[in-house]
């Protein structure tokens, strides 16, 4: 006999469990801290949705009949399920079950990003962290997709839906080829650099970036004369180590360890390189806080 799943609720099944465990009304009653009568009314309801008697009643007590017995562990079951999603969804609320989207530039890789995996799977064990580098702009249009949770970048210059946070800085160093002239300099200037090929990331992957490395470059009065563009950094740093030009990149890129490349700091006075953690206004940020308060207590 099929169910009428419409009227069939879960205090009735409660209440049927707690029966059939104490076969008496009134310590079931106790046992669901209510009184024997709405107890009564419960059973009534339950036999009448299940369309079968599940218990018999007479001077000898009370017990399962057959249909009662064959009924229970369907019950049971339907009550720990409902009790597992209860539990889940509590966890997902709570951040503690769940997927994490990440898109990161790839200078992060050198500036602890895997300490800060590390650290936040340790205190979340459960949750999901599916991790992808992009560029900012393929970050950004992943964002605006809902293709990423969280985008760590390199700009704040965002559409309307996003919005970001900066979570770090560090200078900027000049990147030379190993058989440079001033390879074994200690600093350099970067006007010395005008003379020789630059090779930047591309004005694609972070228009912002790339107009900020040109602008930084007329202040110092000389406009770079472009050789090649990367879509990450890391290209941009094997094209110097081939010596193929100049280019002036963020520090954290010196932990690289790429072979053929120097890193020298520069005189003048520059506007540090910038990360942000970026995303949609909208939507649970819950993952996304946990994940950025990691990175605090590493940082």
């Amino acid at each position: 006999m099929s169910i009428p799943a419409r009227t069939l609720e879960f205090r009735h099944l409660r209440c049927f469990m707690a029966l059939a465990d104490e076969l008496h009304f009134g310590r079931a009653a106790q046992r669901l801290a209510m009184s024997q009568p709405p107890l009564s009314v419960a059973i009534q309801q339950l036999e009448a949705s299940v369309g079968a008697r599940l218990f018999e009643r007479d001077s000898k007590g009370v017990r399962l009949t057959p249909a009662g017995e064959a009924f229970r562990p369907g019950a049971l079951a339907l009550l720990d399920g409902a009790e597992q999603a209860c539990a889940l969804a509590r966890e997902v609320q709570a951040g503690e079950v769940g997927r994490l989207r990440l898109g990161f530039v790839g200078s992060t890789l050198h500036h602890g990003l895997s300490h800060w995996l590390q650290a936040f799977q340790a205190r979340h064990p459960r949750v999901e962290v599916v991790v992808v580098e992009l560029n900012s702009q393929d970050q950004i249009d992943a964002l605006l997709k809902d293709e990423l949770d969280l985008a760590l970048i390199h700009t704040d210059r965002l559409p309307p839906g996003l919005t970001s946070q900066p979570l770090y800085a560090e200078p900027f160093l000049a990147c030379l080829p190993a058989a440079h002239p001033a390879a074994e300099a200690a600093e350099i200037t970067l006007a010395s650099l005008a003379d020789h090929p630059f090779i930047l990331f591309s004005r694609k992957g972070s228009p912002d970036y790339h107009a900020r490395i040109i602008e930084i470059c007329r202040a110092h009065g000389f406009y770079p004369r472009l050789q090649h563009e990367g879509r990450h950094w890391l290209s941009v740093v094997s094209l110097v180590a081939q010596g193929l030009g100049v280019s002036i990149v963020p520090a954290a890129f010196a932990r690289a360890g790429i072979p053929g490349v120097v890193f020298k700091r520069l005189t003048e006075a520059l506007e540090p390189s910038a990360v942000f953690a970026a995303w949609r206004r909208e939507g649970d940020g819950v993952l996304r806080e946990q994940f950025l308060a990691a990175w605090r207590i590493g940082a």
